[in-house]
């Protein structure tokens, strides 16, 4: 008898906590093997495509495409050893027990060694599916008169179970909304409104969907990862900024000189790039981060340098490994690669975390100047304008000159304004006389 193996949406890495589905990959009646991916999820980090540890018929699908789900929610459920979908529901409560099938563990996010292996066991779907059709004209009177079921508690989140636990609710009481019967956080404030019906509450107006007006687009995917940023940079980060014109026709014209001669041709970004690891090199509190919890400032021994994209699903900052090993020439190959990838929506989410500071350069917008925020949890970052032709006075003679804005933000928490300012000014220098980098290099 086929063995049904329901598998979850696994933990992507770095702290990622759900995704979309974007476009599922298989249908339910498909056959997949080992590994196939069977979905594409976009995170807060990246397009992903997500494979199955196991292989069989697909027997159920569990969202909609555009459906967000937590980490742990159940993706689809396999029929292992069955080559064509099974006829009855019941098929699909057959016990792990005795199989041999041994799951693989799924490429990607490796195998749990922390707890001791032990064999499945799959519950019936037809439980999950009928549970809401029980409740619905005394869902408010589910946690006064509670029917407390056997089996774990279809809750996920931790934060879920918390709520439940200050406000009273028995979890078990509960018929979730969620996919499969997931309880969700609103679940458990319906169940402690219910319980505080009799208590007038004045202060508290129903929500505002009468007055509401206008298009609402929710706050998810990248949109909401950059909000959740940097409104946390703003709550933590007590950030000053600095600026500075600079001459940058010597730098104009170094970058034409190298692509004169052939080979790969150098970018503005990558001459900008090598002299912020220079700077970084004289100036290293701009380096580093803030530990809250041991109330100390670490500073980093590599610089991984994060560039700011704009691409169609909003911005993004890719981060270049090592930069401070790097020479132009390889880190504008390194941009352009991981720029590429970044409009194609394929970076992985080891391209997008770990910076240590970022240059942002907000001059391919047409604009002269900024005040970033910092992109938490860094020290710092460099600001470049448009560089346009303005009337400049050089060698004593009014002239018309390449001139860019420099902006550097950074956490005074780290440095004081001297060293901000020693940092930006040797980046101006290097700028208006890129011979200055020679004694760094």
């Amino acid at each position: 008898m086929p063995q049904v193996m329901e598998f979850k949406l696994p933990d992507l890495g770095e702290g990622l906590t759900e995704a979309e589905i974007v476009r599922w990959l298989v249908a339910v009646g498909d056959v997949v093997a080992i590994d196939q991916p069977v979905v594409e999820v976009e995170t807060a980090k990246a397009m992903v495509e997500v494979p199955c540890p196991y292989g069989g018929v697909v027997t159920a699908r569990f969202g909609e495409e555009g459906t967000e789900l937590p980490v742990g929610a159940p993706l689809i459920t396999v029929a292992v050893g069955a080559s064509s979908l099974p006829e009855a529901p019941a098929a699909q409560a057959a016990e792990a027990e005795g199989s041999g099938n041994v799951p693989r563990p799924l490429i990607g996010y490796g195998e749990d060694h922390s707890r001791p292996a032990r064999r499945r066991r799959v519950r019936p779907v037809t439980a999950a599916v009928s549970a809401p059709a029980v409740v619905a004209p005394a869902a408010p009177a589910a946690p006064v008169v509670p029917v407390v079921s056997a089996g774990p508690v279809p809750v996920i989140s931790p934060l879920v179970r918390k709520l439940a636990k200050d406000g009273g609710v028995d979890l078990r009481a509960l018929t979730g909304s969620g996919p499969e019967g997931l309880i969700l956080r609103a679940d458990v404030e319906a169940a402690l409104a219910a319980l505080r019906a009799p208590e007038p509450a004045p202060a508290a107006p129903v929500a505002p969907a009468v007055t509401a007006q206008g298009e609402r687009i929710p706050l998810k995917g990248v949109r909401g990862a950059v909000a959740e940023k940097l409104s946390r940079s703003r709550r933590e980060i007590p950030d000053a900024t600095c600026w500075v014109d600079a001459d940058a026709t010597e730098l104009m014209a170094a970058r034409a000189a190298m692509n004169a001669v052939g080979g790969p041709k150098i970018s503005v970004l990558a001459l900008l790039a090598r002299i912020c690891t220079a700077a970084l090199a004289k100036y290293p509190e701009l380096n580093s981060t803030v530990d809250l919890a041991a109330k100390e400032i670490v500073r980093l021994p590599s610089v991984h340098l994060g560039f700011a994209a704009q691409t169609e699903r909003g911005l993004v900052v890719p981060v270049v490994r090592d930069a401070q090993h790097r020479n132009p020439e390889s880190l504008s190959a390194e941009f352009a690669r991981l720029t590429e990838l970044a409009r194609s929506g394929k970076l992985a989410p080891a391209d997008l975390t770990g910076g240590t500071f970022t240059l942002n350069n907000y001059g391919v917008f047409g604009v002269d100047g900024s005040t970033p925020i910092i992109n938490h949890p860094e020290a710092a970052m460099l600001g470049v304008g448009r560089i346009i032709d303005k009337p400049w006075v050089h060698e004593g003679q009014l002239a018309v000159r390449k001139v860019v804005q420099l902006s550097l933000t950074f956490d005074h928490r780290v440095c004081d304004g001297g060293t901000a300012g020693g940092f930006l000014r040797y980046v101006a220098d290097c700028v208006e006389s890129p011979a200055v980098l020679l004694r760094s290099l």
